[in-house]
């Protein structure tokens, strides 16, 4: 802090506020007050600053403000005793500020006033010409010596300066300013980077922020280095947003509208390099884009960033709430799988470009899981719609799917939570897996799953017998057993076949009874026309009732409207979709 102070009687200004502000603010002001009372020399002009009037004299103002020296001699009424001084920087602080200054009172400059002192000094011309050592150079002296010679001094003059427009842009205050932070930093972050600066500009407003960030770029500095600083800023500036919630809350209008603005800005100055930022930052941005519904290249500009690092993803990430509430889902899944075609457009893009980081398979293979865990995770949202959720399953690249256990959990979450959809619907969304694909462990939950179509239950049921048939033949169990040279392993593999061999039997057993079932089917459907032709001709007399549905029979007259998948060895596989009915005398064999 410095003093400013000048030799010679004290001239006297006093404040006077509305009935509410009555109180005087300092000792100064209080002595200034009792001696206008005195009536020994009193005021003769009143300059009104923003609603508050100021008692002073003409002689103190004209002798060092060039601004009221002019207003002053250009009115035609010499008597002019109330002058009013719109758009002062700073208001009546500011003024206040500078008259301390003309009556040569104490004043104090420090990193807070600093700004307002020069912006003031510029407004009112209180320049050389008028008086010697006068208000401009003085404030001159003091951002050269003391205000801008520490990054922290730099930056709280900054954020002051923000306020001080377009003033503080006519005396470069605000270019002076930025390009001392930005001379600092790079010269300190030469080697390595580092964040120490940050914590000196989260403070600053976002279009001075803006600003010492393109400067830092335009000096060399590496553009992935701004990582930090970045991050630190929008978790200061978003805090207080409830984005992670289900619901939106109310929000003030012009709160709202300047966290989008500064949400917008910080989108864009995000470094361009992949890995950069970390894709829980992204999320968090993007929930926070949709929160404050920002514009669409903000958002579309977010999805492409997080799907270029969507192998690094957790479920987590992705569970980014619709905050709509007209009947949609709960989380936004059209987001998500915008970030999922981004991710595969990029991978397919850059597979023929050595120049590019080609994704390894096992990000592949991560993102496929992750997105069968976020399809089952939805898949429980009773507003889900069957389109949607095949829409977001096909997409998901067979290629990236080890194995359709994933799948297969999605789809018997989405029938448990849907009861109500059609047959054909529920064949569409079993259609989604390759049944030949599943692990024995989820082979074995499907063949008892009733809320599979039979269909799946048939195919399932095949491809495990031709699983266990291809073991009993010998090969895979020879090559099982020579690797193993211990007693003990050859032991476990005797007991691992003979399990299987049981199991092979009981499967071949229920295989047997789902082909009876097809053949009553058949033999039904054969003599159903000649049933409906008595009926017609009025021959219903005189039946037998028909006998109440079971569970089986409803089964089989489902399976009878489908079409049995026949092969070499008895069945089609699963690609198939022939509509063919199979020849009658036609015999299947099991083995």
């Amino acid at each position: 802090m410095v003093d400013v102070y000048q030799e010679g009687g004290e001239l006297p200004m006093t404040l006077h506020m509305p009935a509410t502000k009555k109180e005087l603010t300092s000792d100064t002001m209080k002595r200034i007050s009792e001696w206008i009372s005195s009536q020994d020399v009193p005021s003769d002009v009143i300059v009104s600053v923003g609603g508050v009037s100021f008692p002073t004299h003409k002689f103190a103002l004209i002798s060092k403000c060039g601004y009221i020296k002019k207003l002053l001699s250009d009115t035609k009424d010499a008597d002019l005793s109330v002058v009013e001084i719109p758009d002062i920087p700073g208001g009546p602080e500011g003024f206040e500020l500078a008259a301390k200054f003309c009556y040569e009172t104490h004043l104090e400059l420090s990193l807070d006033n600093i700004a307002m002192a020069r912006c003031v000094a510029e407004f009112l011309e209180m320049t050389e010409e008028y008086a010697v050592g006068n208000l401009v150079s003085i404030t001159e002296g003091y951002l050269n010596k003391t205000g801008l010679q520490n990054l922290s001094g730099a930056a709280s003059i900054l954020q002051s300066s923000a306020n001080l427009l377009p003033v503080s842009e006519k005396v470069k205050l605000i270019d002076r300013c930025v390009d001392t932070i930005a001379c600092m930093v790079t010269d300190e972050s030469q080697v390595y980077v580092v964040d120490w600066w940050a914590e000196d500009m989260i403070g600053l407003r976002i279009d001075m922020f803006k600003r010492v960030l393109l400067a830092l770029v335009s000096r060399g500095f590496k553009q992935f280095a701004l990582g930090p600083v970045l991050m630190l800023y929008a978790q200061k500036c978003l805090r207080g947003l409830d984005f992670y919630s289900k619901s939106k809350k109310y929000l003030d209008p012009k709160q709202e509208h300047e966290k989008r603005i500064i949400l917008e800005t910080i989108v864009g100055l995000l470094p361009r390099e992949k890995n950069a930022m970390s894709i829980s930052f992204l999320s968090m941005l993007l929930r926070a884009a949709k929160y404050l519904d920002t514009t669409v290249a903000c958002r579309l500009d977010l999805e492409k960033r997080m799907g270029l690092q969507l192998g690094q993803a957790v479920l987590e990430d992705l569970l980014i709430p619709s905050f709509c509430f007209d009947g949609d889902t709960l989380f936004d899944v059209d987001t998500v799988q915008q970030i999922m075609m981004n991710y595969f457009e990029y991978m397919s893009k850059d597979s023929g470009d050595m120049n590019h980081a080609y994704p390894s398979q096992s990000d592949n293979e991560n993102v496929g899981m992750l997105m069968e865990s976020f399809l089952a995770k939805i898949a429980s949202d009773r507003n889900l719609l069957v389109s949607k959720f095949i829409n977001f399953a096909e997409c998901i690249p067979m290629e990236v799917r080890v194995t359709e256990d994933g799948m297969y959990r999605a789809i018997d979450i989405y029938l448990k939570a849907h009861p109500a959809i059609s047959d054909m619907d529920r064949k569409k969304v079993c259609s989604l897996m390759d049944c030949q694909k599943l692990s024995r462990e989820a082979r074995a939950h499907a063949a008892q799953n009733e809320r599979l179509p039979v269909q799946t239950m048939v195919q399932v049921l095949y491809y495990e017998q031709q699983r266990l048939r291809e073991m009993d033949s010998g090969s895979p169990i020879t090559d099982l057993v020579t690797s193993h040279t211990t007693l003990e392993s050859q032991k476990s593999v005797s007991d691992e076949i003979s399990r299987l061999k049981k199991e092979n039997q009981e499967l071949k057993f229920e295989l047997i009874k789902m082909k009876t079932r097809l053949k009553e089917i058949e033999k039904s459907n054969v003599n159903k026309p000649k049933g409906n032709n008595a009926n017609e001709s009025g021959g219903s007399k005189g039946k037998p009732p028909l006998p109440k549905r079971s569970l089986i029979s409803s089964v089989t007259k489902k399976l009878g409207k489908i079409t049995p998948f026949l092969h070499a060895d008895g069945f089609l596989p699963s690609s198939t979709r022939g509509r063919n009915k199979p020849d009658k005398d036609r015999r299947h064999s099991v083995a």
